[in-house]
C-alpha cells in the first residue's frame, strides 16, 4: 500500500549521545576520516545501508543501540574526542587569520551547484564538484566564505540503462528534513524567506535552507513552499531543466534572492557582511543588479552604483565555448525586470545593455550571462593558464583596440580538495612517513612546492598500494555491473560472468566525466579491432572502467554512452571493459583510486581545466591526456604522457579524431603497457612506480583546491576587498562621472606625431642596451594629461610587425600645450631585446580607481599617417 501522507521521523537520541546530532549537520564529516568512523561504529551494517550518511543512520538505528552507546564509556570517549576536533576547528585560527594584510570581512560564493558529499546531490558535474571543493578548502583554510546556490528538489537526475543500453533518468524526490540542513528561521521561529516579483502581479518566493560544510555556511533557496503557485514551486525542480523562462527564473532566484538570503543570513546570526561577491560562471550574474538597486535605494545612481558594485565582484569563467554559455531573448528578460516586475525602479535598458553582445560577431536580439558578468566584475579569471588565454581571445570583442592578452582577465588553475578524494588507503601511508597532523596540513592548506617525504616511502610498499585499490575497485565494480545488469531485467542466471569481470593484476584505466560530444567518449572505439587486441593481449592485457552521464536533452550523447556499452557489453571483452552507470560522488572516490591511468580526449582546447585527472593524481594515478586544461599547464614526462593533438586548421574532425586515436594506441601498446608490466630485478616495475612517486611529490601540491582558494584570496578577493573599501559613494560618483567624461571626449584623443633620437638610417645598428629618446606630440580632446596614460609599447616584432611580449613605459608630458592644444610626451626606448625589435606609442584612459588600463575597452593608437612618418625601428 502506497502512503498517503509522509513524515521525516527525527530520533530522540540520549542526552549522552546529543553532539552526534551536531556532528552530523556539519559537512565536515563528508572529509574527516575520525568523525566518520565514528558514525561507522554505531552500526556498521546501517551505516552501510544509509549511503555513508550520518542523518540517515541517525533516522534508522534502533532505540536499543542508542541506549546501548549511551552507556559504553569507550564509545563516549570517542565522542568527546571527535565533536572536541570539531569544536577546535570551528573556532581555532587557520591560515586566513594568520594574514597580515587587509583580507576581506566575508566572501559571498554563488554558483548554481555544489558538490559537498553524495548525501546532498545538489551536482551535475565539475562545476558544482569544483564549487564544493572551493567552499571546503575555504572552511580548511578560514576563509570567511558564505556559500549561496539553489535547493533542488530532484537533484540532477539518476542515471541507470535501458537492456539496449539507452540511458534512463529517473528523478527521485529529495526531503530536505531527510537531508543534512537546517532551516533558517526569524526570531519568533517562522521560517526565513525572500521574495521575487513577477510579471502579472505575482511573486516568487523562496525558504532558505542552510547546510553547514565545516566552517562555511552554505545557504539554499528552496521555491517548493505553499505560499507559491504551482508554476512557482517548480523553479527550483531540477538542476539545468526546463525551458528558457524557467532557467532565467532560477538564475533570479540565485542571483538578486540569494543576495537578499546573504542579507537576511548576516542579519540574523551576526555574520561579517560580505566586501566581496564571487560569481562562479555567469549564472548567478543577476546579484550586481540586485547590488546595485541597494545602493540606489541608499541615494547612489545608477553609474555611480555601478562602479561601486563592480570593485567588489570576482566573475570566473568556466566554459571555453560560446554554445555554453546562457544566453535569454532579451524581450523574455525585458519582461521579468522594471514597472510591475523584478527590480522596479531600475531602468530596463540599462539591465538589457549589460548583456548585450555589442562587439563584431554578437546577436544584439540575445541577452548574454557571461557578457554581463564581466560587465558587472571589475576582476575576472578563467580556471587554467590555457583557458586564461581562450577566455581573452573569447571575449575580446568587449575591449576592442586591445590585443587579446592585454584583455583584463586572468586566470587561477582550479584545484581540487585533498582530503575529500585521496583514499584513507593512500592518506595512511603518508601519515606513516610524516604523521597524521602534517599530512593533514600537507592535504588542506597547500603551502609547499613539494612533498619530500614521499621520496622515503620504499617501492614495495607503493606497489602494494596500488595493487590494493585496484583490487578494491574490482570489487566494487563487480557490485555496481551486477546492480546495473539486474535493472536492466538480467535474471540472477544470466549475471555469473560478473565475478570474472576485471583482475586486480591487469593495468586499469579509467574514464569517467559529463559525456558532451567534445569530450569523446567513443574516441577509443575508433579501431574496435586495435582495442580489442589491447584488453586482450595475452601479456599485456589493460582493462577500462567508464562511466558518465548525458544531458538529459543531448541524444547525441545518449548515442555515445549507447554506443560504449553495446562494446562493453560484448562477451569477447565484457570481462576487461565495463559502463557503470550513476556516475557520482560516490563512485568516484573509489574509482580514481583504483586506476593505474586516468584518460581524458577533449577536443583542445575546449577542456577548460578538467579536475577528474587531478583527484586521480593525488590517489598515484598517471595520467594520459590530451593536453588541455590543467595538464597543457603542468605535464610532464615523469607525471604520464600527453596524447599529440591533430589541430591544425586543414584537419576535419573525423581525420583528427582518426589520428589522435591512433596516437592513444600507440602510447598504450609502444609506452605505457611495457613500463606497467616490464619488472626490475626486486620483481617490481621500477619505472611505473617511479613514476607514480614523482606524480605524488611534484603534482600533487599543485592540484589542491587549498593552493587554489589562496591564490584567489591573493590575486582576487584582497585586491577586490581594497577596491570595495576605495569605492565609498563620493569615490564611486567621481569614478562614475571621470568614465562619462573620458567617453564622450574619446573622439578627439589622438597621437599626431612621434620621433626618435635615432634616424631611419642608423637604425640598423642598434645595438642591446640603447637607449634612444622618444618624443610624441598628442591631442587629448578636452581632457587632461591626469586623465590619461601615454605610453610606448616595445617588444620583438614578427613577421607581419606585430609586437610580441610587449613591455609598456609610460612617457611623462612637457611643459604646457601648444596653441593648437597639443602636448608634448618624452620618455626613455630601452632596446631591451636582441633580433627584430618595434614599438609603437598608445593613449588609455588612467585614473587611481581603475584595476586595468584595458578597464573601458578604450585606446587610441597613430594613425597610418603617423606611423609612415615615424617609421618601425628594428634590429
Amino acid at each position: 500500500m502506497k502512503a498517503i501522507r509522509r513524515f521525516t521521523v527525527r530520533p530522540v537520541l540520549p542526552e549522552p549521545l546529543r553532539p552526534l546530532s551536531d556532528l552530523a549537520r556539519n559537512l565536515r564529516w563528508s572529509w574527516h576520516a575520525g568523525t566518520r568512523d565514528l558514525f561507522r561504529s554505531v552500526d556498521p551494517g546501517r551505516w552501510a545501508a544509509a549511503g555513508r550518511d550520518p542523518v540517515r543512520l541517525l533516522g534508522s538505528v534502533a532505540t536499543g543501540r542508542l541506549t546501548e552507546l549511551a552507556g559504553d564509556r569507550d564509545f563516549l570517549d570517542r565522542l568527546d574526542a571527535v565533536a572536541g576536533d570539531l569544536h577546535a576547528y570551528m573556532t581555532g585560527d587557520r591560515w586566513y587569520q594568520a594574514q597580515t594584510d587587509r583580507l576581506p570581512a566575508a566572501v559571498a560564493y554563488f554558483s548554481p551547484e555544489f558538490g559537498i558529499t553524495a548525501a546532498l546531490p545538489q551536482y551535475s558535474g565539475g562545476l558544482g564538484i569544483l564549487a564544493g571543493d572551493h567552499l571546503k578548502a575555504a572552511s580548511d583554510l578560514g576563509v570567511p566564505l558564505i556559500g549561496v546556490g539553489l535547493l533542488y528538489r530532484h537533484g540532477y537526475f539518476r542515471q541507470s540503462l535501458s537492456r539496449d543500453g539507452w540511458q534512463q533518468e529517473h528523478y527521485p524526490v529529495l526531503d530536505p528534513h531527510e537531508l543534512p540542513l537546517d532551516q533558517l528561521e526569524e526570531p519568533d521561529g517562522t521560517p526565513a524567506q525572500v521574495t521575487l516579483a513577477l510579471p502579472g502581479d505575482r511573486s516568487l518566493r523562496a525558504r532558505i535552507w542552510l547546510a553547514q560544510v565545516g566552517r562555511v555556511p552554505l545557504l539554499l533557496l528552496d521555491s517548493d513552499v505553499e505560499e507559491n503557485d504551482l508554476g512557482e514551486r517548480g523553479v527550483t525542480d531540477r538542476l539545468y531543466g526546463g525551458g528558457s523562462e524557467h532557467r532565467l527564473l532560477q538564475e533570479m532566484l540565485l542571483g538578486i534572492g540569494g543576495v537578499r538570503a546573504v542579507r537576511a543570513y548576516c542579519r540574523l546570526t551576526g555574520h561579517a557582511a560580505p566586501e566581496v561577491f564571487h560569481t562562479n560562471e555567469g549564472h548567478a550574474g543577476f546579484l550586481g543588479l540586485e547590488r546595485i538597486a541597494e545602493l540606489r535605494a541608499g541615494g547612489l545612481d545608477f553609474d555611480a552604483a555601478l562602479e561601486a558594485v563592480r570593485a567588489g565582484t570576482v566573475f570566473t569563467t568556466h566554459t571555453p565555448v560560446p554554445a555554453g554559455i546562457d544566453r535569454f531573448d532579451r524581450e523574455l528578460v525585458a519582461r521579468h525586470f522594471g514597472p510591475h516586475a523584478e527590480l522596479p525602479n531600475m531602468e530596463v535598458d540599462r539591465i538589457l545593455r549589460l548583456g548585450t553582445e555589442s562587439y563584431p560577431g554578437g546577436e544584439p536580439g540575445l541577452f548574454n550571462m557571461a557578457v554581463m558578468g564581466l560587465r558587472l566584475a571589475q576582476r575576472a579569471n578563467g580556471v587554467s593558464l590555457l583557458h586564461g588565454d581562450v577566455s581573452r581571445e573569447m571575449f575580446a570583442g568587449l575591449w576592442p583596440g586591445f590585443d587579446p592578452e592585454e584583455v583584463p582577465i586572468t586566470s587561477v588553475t582550479n584545484g581540487v580538495h585533498a582530503p575529500t578524494w585521496v583514499a584513507p588507503e593512500v592518506f595512511r601511508l603518508g601519515a606513516r612517513q610524516i604523521g597524521a597532523q602534517r599530512a593533514e596540513e600537507a592535504l588542506s592548506v597547500g603551502d609547499s612546492d613539494r612533498w619530500d617525504s614521499v621520496v622515503d616511502i620504499a617501492d614495495q610498499d607503493i606497489w602494494e598500494l596500488r595493487r590494493s585499490l585496484r583490487e578494491l575497485l574490482v570489487l566494487e565494480v563487480r557490485e555496481r555491473l551486477r546492480a546495473s545488469w539486474r535493472q536492466r531485467g538480467a535474471g540472477t542466471a544470466e549475471l555469473g560472468w560478473i565475478d570474472g569481470v576485471l583482475d586486480p593484476d591487469v593495468l586499469t584505466i579509467g574514464f569517467a566525466r559529463r559525456v558532451p560530444s567534445y569530450k569523446r567518449l567513443t574516441l577509443m572505439l575508433r579501431d574496435r579491432d586495435r582495442l580489442t587486441e589491447l584488453l586482450l593481449h595475452p601479456e599485456r592485457p589493460v582493462q577500462i572502467v567508464v562511466a558518465g552521464k548525458a544531458h538529459p536533452a543531448d541524444d547525441g550523447g545518449k548515442r555515445l554512452i549507447q554506443e560504449l556499452v553495446r562494446f562493453a557489453d560484448d562477451p569477447r571483452v565484457r570481462h576487461r571493459i565495463v559502463f557503470l552507470p550513476d556516475y557520482g560522488m560516490a563512485m568516484a572516490q573509489k574509482l580514481y583510486p583504483g586506476c593505474d591511468i586516468w584518460l581524458n580526449n577533449p577536443l583542445r582546447p575546449l577542456e577548460a581545466c578538467g579536475t577528474s585527472g587531478m583527484k586521480a593524481a593525488l590517489n598515484g594515478c598517471l595520467n594520459l591526456s590530451v593536453l588541455d586544461g590543467w595538464w597543457n599547464e603542468w605535464f610532464q614526462p615523469d607525471f604520464g604522457w600527453a596524447i599529440p593533438t591533430a589541430d591544425g586548421a586543414g584537419t576535419d574532425p573525423d581525420r583528427r579524431d582518426d589520428i589522435e586515436a591512433a596516437a592513444l594506441y600507440d602510447l598504450l601498446e609502444q609506452r605505457i603497457t611495457p613500463c606497467f608490466y616490464e619488472r626490475g630485478r626486486g620483481g617490481l616495475p621500477d619505472r611505473w612506480i617511479e613514476m607514480v612517486r614523482r606524480t605524488l611529490s611534484l603534482l600533487g601540491p599543485k592540484v589542491l583546491a587549498g593552493r587554489m582558494v589562496r591564490e584567489y584570496v591573493e590575486r582576487l578577493y584582497a585586491p577586490a576587498a581594497h577596491a570595495h573599501r576605495a569605492m565609498d559613494p563620493d569615490s564611486a560618483r567621481e569614478l562614475a562621472g571621470w568614465k562619462a567624461r573620458v567617453r564622450a571626449a574619446w573622439h578627439g584623443v589622438t597621437v599626431d606625431h612621434v620621433e626618435t633620437s635615432v634616424t631611419a638610417a642608423t637604425a640598423a645598428t642598434a645595438e642591446l642596451g640603447t637607449t634612444l629618446a622618444l618624443r610624441v606630440r598628442v591631442g587629448l580632446g578636452g581632457l587632461k594629461p591626469e586623465d590619461v596614460e601615454v605610453q610606448a609599447v616595445s617588444g620583438r616584432v614578427d613577421e607581419e610587425d606585430r609586437i610580441t611580449d610587449a613591455a609598456a613605459v609610460p612617457l611623462k608630458p612637457v611643459g604646457a600645450p601648444d596653441p593648437e592644444g597639443r602636448w608634448v610626451y618624452e620618455g626613455p626606448l630601452v632596446l631591451d631585446r636582441t633580433g627584430p625589435f618595434g614599438y609603437t606609442v598608445r593613449i588609455l584612459p588612467g585614473h587611481r580607481l581603475l584595476a586595468s588600463g584595458a578597464e573601458l575597452g578604450l585606446v587610441a593608437v597613430p594613425s597610418e599617417d603617423v606611423v609612415e612618418a615615424a617609421g618601425l625601428l628594428m634590429r
